[in-house]
């Protein structure tokens, strides 16, 4: 069995695709990359609070559309200003077809978990 907490079957996360999640009262932004990657990554950018869920995803993106900062799906990194903090990046798991993800592993230890 996976660790975490599952949150949805992978059909349900479209290309390109973002959704949000709360586990155990963290807002999580589950993402389809381009290439049909699933990523898991903080809901709240690191500039203000905007949940990224309901941003863009370009590529290995996320697009948070309250200022343009845009993040990188595997490690959080802000790619575009004015965000200048990481979000936080966590584990996730696929396995027989659901997603799990796990807030209590964060895969770039110096981001934000907020």
């Amino acid at each position: 069995m996976a660790a975490g907490q599952r949150v949805c079957a992978t059909a349900e996360i479209g290309t390109e695709e973002a959704r949000r999640f709360t586990i155990d009262g963290i807002d999580v932004a589950v993402v389809r990359a381009s290439d049909g990657s699933l990523h898991a990554l903080a809901d709240t950018c690191s500039h203000e609070e905007v949940s990224l869920s309901d941003g863009f995803v370009e590529g290995c993106a996320l697009e948070c559309i309250g200022h343009g900062s845009a993040f990188d799906l595997v490690t959080g990194a802000p790619n575009v200003p004015p965000a200048t903090e990481p979000v936080a990046v966590y584990a996730l798991t696929v396995e027989e077809d659901s997603v799990w993800v796990d807030t209590s592993t964060v895969l770039n230890q110096t981001a934000s978990t907020s």
